[in-house]
Formats: C-alpha cells, sequence, structure tokens
C-alpha cells in the first residue's frame, strides 16, 4: 500500500472548534509536514539561482479568539519574515491544498510587480488550464487563468497597482480528495512541478527578465 502525504485528518484540522484545540492540532499534525516540505523546497527554490530560500512555517501567534481557517508553509529570500516579499506557499484550507505564488497586501512593490505582469501577461496566460489566480489571499475562492482570461487579468493587475490592500496570487488548487489519494512521491512531483511553472512568473515579478 503506498504511503499518502496527506490524510483526511489534515483537513479535518480547520473544522475543529476552538483557537487553543485547533492550534494543538495544527502544530501536531500538520505543522511536522510543512517543516518537511520546507526543508526540501527551500532547497530547490534555492537551486532555482535567484536567491536562497527560507521556509516560514505560519505561527498564527496573534490570534487570540479566531482559530485559523487555513495554515502554510512560505518560501521566501530573507530567514526573517516574508509577507512583503514575493513569496511561494504550499498551504491547506478545510476543503483543498494550494500551491502559489504570492504577492500581497504589505508588499511595497506592488505597483511595480503589476506593471511588469502586465506587460508580460501572455506568460501569465500560458500557464496550463488548472492554474488559478486571486486576488485576496484570506478568502479559499480562486478562478482558473482560462476562465478569467486577458480582460480579467487586467482588472486584477490593475487593482493590485491602485488598492492598498489588493493582492495577487498565482498557482494551483488541489481538492482535499485528490490530494489524500496521492503517494510521498507523487505528491512531491506535484508541487516540484507547479514551482516550475511558477518561478517563471517569479522571474517576471522580481524584474529578473
Amino acid at each position: 500500500m503506498k504511503k499518502r502525504f496527506w490524510t483526511t485528518d489534515d483537513f479535518d484540522v480547520f473544522s475543529i472548534e476552538g483557537l487553543e484545540n485547533r492550534m494543538n492540532a495544527l502544530q501536531d499534525i500538520i505543522q511536522p509536514k510543512f517543516q518537511k516540505l520546507g526543508r526540501h523546497f527551500a532547497d530547490r527554490l534555492s537551486a532555482y539561482g535567484t536567491d536562497e530560500f527560507f521556509p516560514h512555517v505560519a505561527k498564527h501567534a496573534r490570534r487570540t479568539v479566531n482559530p485559523p481557517k487555513d495554515s502554510w508553509v512560505a518560501f521566501a529570500p530573507a530567514k526573517r519574515g516574508y509577507k512583503a516579499l514575493p513569496h511561494f506557499q504550499i498551504g491547506l484550507w478545510g476543503t483543498h491544498l494550494f500551491i502559489i505564488l504570492a504577492v500581497i497586501y504589505e508588499n511595497p512593490d506592488k505597483k511595480g510587480i503589476a506593471e511588469r505582469l502586465d506587460k508580460n501577461n501572455k506568460t501569465l496566460l500560458s500557464l496550463p488550464t488548472t492554474y488559478i489566480v486571486s486576488g485576496d489571499h484570506m478568502k479559499p475562492d480562486a478562478t482558473h487563468i482560462s476562465t478569467i482570461g486577458l480582460d480579467g487579468l487586467e482588472k486584477l493587475l490593475d487593482r493590485l497597482k491602485t488598492v492598498k490592500k489588493a493582492e495577487f496570487l498565482v498557482g494551483r488548487h488541489l481538492l482535499r480528495e485528490d490530494a489524500v489519494q496521492m503517494s510521498n512521491d507523487e505528491f512531491i512531483a506535484y508541487a516540484e512541478e507547479t514551482f516550475d511553472e511558477l518561478l517563471k512568473i517569479y522571474d517576471i515579478v522580481i524584474g529578473r527578465y
């Protein structure tokens, strides 16, 4: 029987009532997996040659009442902090897993990033049809690039230029029922394939090309 990376227990963590109970489950069940992914993909992203990447497992330390609805490990070229930088994430909601490149509202160069992405929108639109985009990391919903099209993409990037709280996420969602069927090797290969596609976008985001 193949050893699976994700189980239904991982996703069910986000149904546990109460901040303390959910945080305890996150720390016991999910964070060890994030740490394992952190080591593997920080090395892989660093080997790409733009920067040295470091993993950041979400701690949710500021929460005092509401339990987290999602959690993640982020990868950024900084040892301390990642939210102000373009960064990659692997994470879970109760319904699905996500692997994304994220530019969130703390980033001081959102206007420049939006302009570079707009200028190279053909690269974004050439991503496989299963790839999604979103303008808000706090919401689980996203739209397939094949659905949003050029017009929708331009609106999303225009908002990134002009709205303080606007964000830009691009990547892949994997339904929980599909994620729990994958073996260790299958999931790692899926994530590697996703990051390989997203690194083309990362190059544009950081102005490498």
